[in-house]
Parts: structure tokens; sequence; C-alpha cells
């Protein structure tokens, strides 16, 4: 069964970045790709970046796609997320996740992930 552990999270300001990173237990690696979401209390899981192990290409949410990075370390079994020019909205608890296998594309919804990380929390302070 695939582990997935997230870290970085922390405490910041407004302006601030922060980089995230998912590592995958997986023996080798089987997915089309891995995707970072976030939860804040009371509201639903947001989609907030995938990217894909074999090409590399990357998928994101209009409220980070000019201030968030995804990248993939392939030896490592671990993705990253650079984030930039953080805002208070951006605080969450963020989640790593993999997606079912036979997948073949990125997706954007929770229903395409089988494996979720526990999450970290990320906090920006106005």
């Amino acid at each position: 069964q695939e582990q997935l552990v997230e870290s970085g999270g922390g405490l910041v300001q407004a302006g601030d970045s922060l980089k995230l990173s998912c590592v995958s237990t997986v023996r080798t690696l089987t997915t089309f790709g891995m995707g970072w979401f976030r939860q804040v209390p009371g509201k639903e899981r947001e989609f907030v970046a995938a990217i894909s192990w074999g090409s590399g290409s990357t998928l994101y949410a209009d409220s980070v796609k000019d201030r968030f990075v995804i990248t993939r370390d392939i030896s490592k079994k671990t993705i990253y997320v650079q984030m930039n020019s953080l805002k208070p909205e951006d605080t969450a608890v963020y989640l790593c996740a993999s997606q079912n296998s036979g997948a073949y594309g990125l997706g954007r919804h929770e229903y395409e992930y089988a494996n979720w990380g526990q999450g970290t929390q990320v906090t920006v302070s106005s």
C-alpha cells in the first residue's frame, strides 16, 4: 500500500514563499501522476496543482497558476509545490495524492485520486 508523506508547511506572512514536499513510499511508480489539494475546515477539498511522472506536464487551479509551481523528482519519488506570493486565503491543510491506477491524464477532482497523505498545515498571516 502506497503511503504519501507531506512536509514543509508552516506559518508565514503574506507575500512570503514556502515549498512543500510529498514523498511516495511505493517501490515502483505506476500511476500517471500526482497532485496537491488543500482543505479549509467546513469547506470542500480544493484542487491546487498536478504533475505527470512521465512528461512532467502540469495542471493548475486558476487561483494559484501565476504563483505556484509544481515539480517532481522521479528518482526520489517526490513532488514539490513552490508557493510564492502567498496570501491569507492560501491558508489551509495541503494534501498530496496519487492518481488512480489506469488514469491517462491529469485530474482536478478528488475521485481521480486513490491515495492521500495526511496533509501539512500552511498558515499565511496578513
